[in-house]
């Protein structure tokens, strides 16, 4: 039966959505997002794409309420209980420092010292108990710790990962006082050694977990007021959904569900294009979030670390985030050098030419000094402002604190993005043994194709791919998404001292318990589909390789190869002589959905030759040729300079670059 399915994504600026009506025909639309509370933006966007929530059979969301609670420390009152000596656990970390040179900075863990609480229990690395649990008193923690005022509970003992026995006793007692279901266990959201990176973890899973459980559940009910009864997914940072009944539980893993969707929809588009390798470059209004596709499959980290001192050590689309979007503010520090970012403009005010108040110039003001935007084709805009207004305030801002003139300031502000955003890039590709120049650059949101062309000439990659609906692209993710499941246990032991048993058991173990989650998740699935890793490192080595397992089954030969074999792709280096440790093993269920045609999303036919606009590039203004995106079709070429313009992004044709239009409406340009 046919089905109408929505994929909605809330950014820093926009909320989008894409849906896909029951005669399979696409709608859109993007409307400004409501900061307060997105659910506001998230019922906007249903209504400006001409449709009701009663008339949704499937709804699949993406959320930054998770992302933004942690970056703006707007976070629950969270108690934490740990074994008797190691409260500090979380302050000390990693012997780091918020910055590497100079003896400043300081760093707040999310839970303060006066609500880590301890208690008499103890178990060693293999898990054998040296303390036994004192119940009692965990009892009187808890009851001190609601007497404090806090509203979610972290339980995180010392190889709990080994024996979790006494976290689960622990867990109980508290159960039965807590006045809610806000109880992390440290190893059931993961079975992974290291004390710190677990305990920040569960402390980030506890502090965002009433943040997103009163959203969601604000969400559903505005969902249901309006008539929707049926299914609510949202994204995970894995690249997979999951039920809104259960997302609450490991809220934790929502953390960068934006990014991740966006990445998942550039996936889909390369895998239907016949492109294997690619860059995604996902800029939008407040950042820019890179990740790397190799083969076809986004490359998936579980040492994400969404700010100093919060490690978060669970699987997820391995995004590196710089602060350079479109709102990003240009400004001189003390020093006189040009700075952007990572303030931003946000949607309130906006940029200066947005009309909303806003006086800072801002990335997206340069584009539209230089005329790379439409003054008269904005979107959100409060008031219509005149070009001359945005000027004005480069040269008062910029150009004569730096001796530039206003095109010349606007200029340089797009190249230090573009230098930012480049870093971000190397840090995926060469930083990871990748040559840039065998990648293809997938440009998207709402100010990445302006970019793009540009920033793959600054790192010499070939060809820029730029998606029918680039500003949609995220909302497109959550259309196209499967529903995921990732599960970790630590071994942590050298590879000859295990037997191959035991590997074989613990991956059937987990391979059961992530397929049961997907297929609790009560969406259509096709197929479930099971991936293996060992994360492994040699002995006395701090970093960890992750090695994909060609079976569910494989001998210590074939693994220890296969580490051989990552480690010299990464490094270009072979260790014969030292024995390889297995850290970790993954198992990762991925419940396939029906595939989604990106055709369905082309256009083609009608005008595309607009006329003539100057565009500024290279110190000197050019005639640039103007076109409608949506009226191009398959097998046009365009050469610039020119700008093609779309509803939901703009992209830029630097002088001497040329674009062709594939059958699924992607334009392909020779940079």
């Amino acid at each position: 039966m046919a089905r109408r399915i929505a994929g909605i994504d809330v950014g820093g600026t926009f909320t989008d959505l894409v849906m896909q009506d029951a005669d399979g025909s696409i709608r859109i639309a993007k409307v400004p997002t409501t900061a307060v509370n997105q659910a506001g933006g998230v019922m906007a966007a249903i209504a400006a794409a001409g449709t009701t929530p009663a008339a949704l059979d499937l709804i699949v969301h993406g959320t930054t309420a998770t992302t933004n609670a942690v970056l703006e420390r707007k976070l629950a009152k969270v108690g934490l209980i740990t074994t008797a000596g190691f409260r500090d656990v979380l302050e000390l970390g990693r012997r780091t420092r918020p910055r590497a040179y100079g003896m400043t900075g300081s760093f707040e863990p999310l839970i303060p010292r006066e609500l880590r609480r301890e208690v008499a229990e103890r178990m060693d690395a293999r898990g054998a108990v040296i303390t036994p649990l004192d119940e009692a008193e965990v009892e009187r923690v808890v009851a001190a710790l609601l007497a404090e005022g806090c509203e979610a509970l972290v339980i995180h003992f010392l190889h709990a990962y080994a024996n979790p026995s006494h976290e689960l006793r622990a867990g109980e007692i508290a159960r039965a006082l807590w006045p809610n279901g806000y109880v992390t266990l440290g190893h059931a959201l993961l079975s992974e050694f290291r004390e710190y990176e677990r305990g920040t973890t569960a402390s980030v899973n506890a502090a965002v977990q009433p943040v997103l459980d009163r959203y969601i559940r604000h969400l559903q009910d505005r969902l249901a007021e309006a008539g929707h009864q049926r299914d609510l997914l949202v994204m995970n940072g894995n690249g997979g959904t999951v039920p809104a009944r259960a997302v609450a539980a490991e809220a934790a893993k929502t953390v960068m569900s934006g990014p991740a969707s966006g990445v998942m929809a550039a996936a889909a588009t390369l895998t239907q294009s016949g492109v294997r390798n690619a860059i995604t470059c996902d800029m939008g209004g407040t950042s820019t979030d890179v990740a790397l596709i190799a083969g076809g499959v986004p490359e998936v980290s579980a040492e994400l670390s969404i700010a100093y001192g919060l490690p978060i050590h669970l699987p997820m689309v391995d995004v590196r985030t710089v602060g350079a979007g479109g709102g990003s503010i240009a400004w001189i520090d003390r020093g006189g050098m040009l700075r952007v970012g990572p303030e931003s403009a946000g949607s309130a005010p906006g940029p200066i030419c947005y009309g909303r108040g806003g006086t800072r110039p801002t990335v997206t003001d340069a584009n539209l000094l230089l005329g790379r935007l439409d003054p008269d084709a904005l979107l959100a805009t409060g008031r219509r402002v005149a070009v001359e207004e945005v000027r004005e305030a480069f040269a008062r801002e910029i150009g004569n604190p730096l001796g530039m003139t206003p095109e010349q300031a606007a200029e340089a502000v797009i190249r230090l993005t573009n230098v930012l955003m480049a870093g971000a890039i190397r840090m995926v590709s060469l930083s990871r043994g990748h040559d840039p120049r065998d990648f293809a650059l997938f440009a998207f949101g709402g100010a990445g194709p302006l970019h793009a062309v540009a920033l793959a000439r600054e790192i010499g990659i070939p060809e820029v791919l730029t998606p029918f609906r680039p500003g949609l692209t995220n909302a497109l993710g959550c259309l196209v998404a499967d529903l995921r499941q990732d599960v970790v246990n630590t071994l942590n032991r050298g590879l000859d001292d295990i037997a191959e048993s035991e590997i074989a058991a613990v991956l059937a173990a987990q391979s059961e318990r992530a397929r049961a989650a997907v297929e609790a998740g009560g969406a259509e699935v096709e197929r479930i589909e099971t991936r293996h890793v060992a994360e492994m490192q040699f002995r006395a080595q701090t970093h960890l390789i992750r090695v994909p397992l060609a079976s569910a089954a494989p001998s210590r030969a074939e693994v220890q190869a296969a580490f051989e074999e990552a480690y010299f792709a990464r490094f270009q280096l072979r260790l014969p002589e030292i024995r390889a440790v297995l850290v970790n093993l993954c198992t990762c269920a991925v419940g396939r959905r029906p595939a989604f045609d990106l055709r369905a999303l082309a256009g083609g036919g009608g005008v595309a030759r607009l006329g003539t606009r100057r565009l500024y590039a290279d110190g000197a203004w050019h005639e640039a040729t103007v076109w409608q995106r949506e009226g191009l079709h398959e097998g046009t070429c365009i050469e610039g300079p020119a700008v093609l313009q779309q509803a939901d992004a703009t992209i830029i044709l630097e002088p001497g670059s040329t674009a062709v239009v594939d059958a699924l409406g992607n334009l392909r340009i020779s940079a």
